[in-house]
C-alpha cells in the first residue's frame, strides 16, 4: 500500500481568521505531505505484512516492527494519521451538539469545564505532541495528550478529537503565543465530525 497525502476538503483559507491560509498550505502541503513521504520511504524497508495494512492498522502495531524501521514509521506513521484526523475535524461554524456534546456535558458538567480540561492538557504539552479527546478502553471519555506524532491508538484509546500543538501549526500567525492558538481552536471545531468519531469508536 502507498500511502497518499489526503485532500483538506476546503481552501486554504477556510478556517481564517482563526488560522490563517499560509500555516494551513505549509501545514499540509510541507509537513503533511513530508510526513507520507518518508512514511512510504520507511515501508520499504519493513516486512510484508506491513506494507498492506491501514495507516491505523500500522499504528496499533508500532510495537511489533523492527527496530531498524520502527522510529521512521512511528514518527511519519504518526504524522500522516494525526494530521489525517486533524484536517477533517476543522470547519467553521459547527454546533456543538449531538451524541458526543452531550457525553462531554455528563462527564465535566459543562463545556466550560470541558474546554479548561483540554486547553490545559494542550498548553502544558512540552515541546511538541497533540492534546486528545479520547474513548478510553473502559468506555469512558477522557482528555490526554501525546508527544510529537505519537497517537492513543498505540496505547489502546480511540481518537475523537485531537490539535496539533507542535509550533509549526501555530507559529506563523501565534508566534510563541500557544494558549491563544488553543483559544482559536475552539471556533473551528467540527464538532458533527468528532460527533462520528465518538459513534465509530463506540460501535468497534
Amino acid at each position: 500500500m502507498t500511502h497518499e497525502l489526503p485532500e483538506l476538503g476546503y481552501e486554504y483559507d477556510a478556517l481564517e481568521p482563526f488560522i490563517d491560509a499560509k500555516t494551513m498550505e505549509i501545514h499540509h502541503s510541507k509537513h503533511h505531505a513530508g510526513y507520507v513521504a518518508k512514511l512510504n520511504a520507511a515501508l520499504e524497508n519493513a516486512p510484508e505484512e506491513f506494507k498492506s495494512i491501514s495507516i491505523s492498522e500500522l499504528i496499533k502495531k508500532i510495537s511489533k516492527l523492527p527496530e531498524s524501521v520502527q522510529t521512521a514509521i512511528r514518527n511519519n506513521g504518526g504524522g500522516h494519521f494525526n494530521h489525517s484526523i486533524f484536517w477533517d475535524l476543522l470547519k467553521k461554524d459547527v454546533p456543538f451538539e449531538g451524541e458526543l456534546a452531550k457525553a462531554i456535558k455528563a462527564k465535566w458538567g459543562d463545556f466550560d469545564k470541558f474546554k479548561e480540561e483540554f486547553s490545559n492538557v494542550a498548553s502544558t504539552r512540552f515541546g511538541s505532541g497533540w492534546a486528545w479527546l479520547v474513548l478510553n478502553m473502559d468506555g469512558h471519555l477522557a482528555i490526554m495528550s501525546t508527544a510529537n506524532q505519537d497517537n492513543p491508538l498505540s496505547e489502546g484509546k480511540k481518537p475523537i478529537l485531537g490539535l496539533d500543538v507542535w509550533e509549526h501549526a501555530y507559529y506563523l500567525k501565534y508566534q510563541n503565543k500557544r494558549p491563544e492558538y488553543i483559544d482559536a481552536f475552539f471556533n473551528v471545531i467540527n464538532w458533527k465530525q468528532a460527533d462520528h468519531n465518538f459513534k465509530t469508536a463506540k460501535s468497534e
